[in-house]
């Protein structure tokens, strides 16, 4: 036996905690009276911003938007099966990125005091600079995982040394790619009656590469 293909995988994952938080509300009104109610979006959106504007002053907010307004009306209608006047709805949708959880769970805890304000989604991250590192890191440590276990096949045949032929991510090797979720994380929340109404906890972001390689074994 003096030269033999090994084909291996390598895996490798690392859990760092999230560093930022893209947080998504919306602003909304609703009444008898297109006019009063579009204002009344306009002003309660404008103090929600005031708020993000001083986070971002203070640097606990990397970035904030309001880019999204809506405005409709319908007719209801009652038990009776009566249609009722016409009702005109507005919403205005603010996203915001906090670099600090506890600046978002009080900014969460104050705006939600008001019913025309509802949190769509939190969404836990790391910051794009931590990202590419973490992945890197975690791409190499995966290699050298396949490296070491062709190494281990290459010594139970008998065989000295292995050089490598092709290295890629999971499934570029064969005929069926799999799907990877290189980042993931969730959301945590918990209701603390001593301060805000909301007390949030980064989560841990897993970063997970997985590749596959042929390594010639002589």
């Amino acid at each position: 036996m003096s030269e033999v293909v090994v084909t291996v995988r390598g895996e490798s994952e690392a859990r760092v905690r999230a560093e930022e938080a893209a947080v998504r509300v919306t602003v909304s009104t609703d009444g008898p009276s297109r006019g009063p109610v579009i204002e009344g979006a306009q002003v309660r959106a404008s103090s929600v911003q005031d708020g993000l504007v001083a986070h971002l002053r203070s640097g606990e907010v990397s970035e904030w938007s309001s880019a999204r307004v809506s405005v409709w009306s319908d007719r209801p209608w009652n038990s009776d099966g009566a249609q009722l006047p016409l009702v005109h709805h507005a919403s205005v949708e603010l996203s915001a990125t906090f670099t600090d959880a506890g600046a978002l769970s009080w900014w969460l805890g104050d705006v939600t005091e008001s019913d025309d304000v509802q949190v769509i989604a939190v969404e836990w991250r790391l910051s794009p600079a931590t990202r590419v590192r973490v992945e890197s890191d975690v791409a190499a440590a995966a290699v050298h995982v396949a490296v070491e276990r062709a190494g281990a096949y290459a010594s139970a045949l008998g065989l000295a040394s292995v050089s490598p032929v092709e290295i890629a991510d999971a499934g570029l090797l064969g005929a069926r790619p799999e799907p990877t979720a290189p980042l993931s994380a969730r959301f945590a929340a918990a209701s603390d009656s001593s301060g805000p109404s909301f007390s949030l906890q980064p989560p841990e972001i897993v970063v997970r590469s997985v590749v596959e390689g042929r390594f010639r074994a002589e």
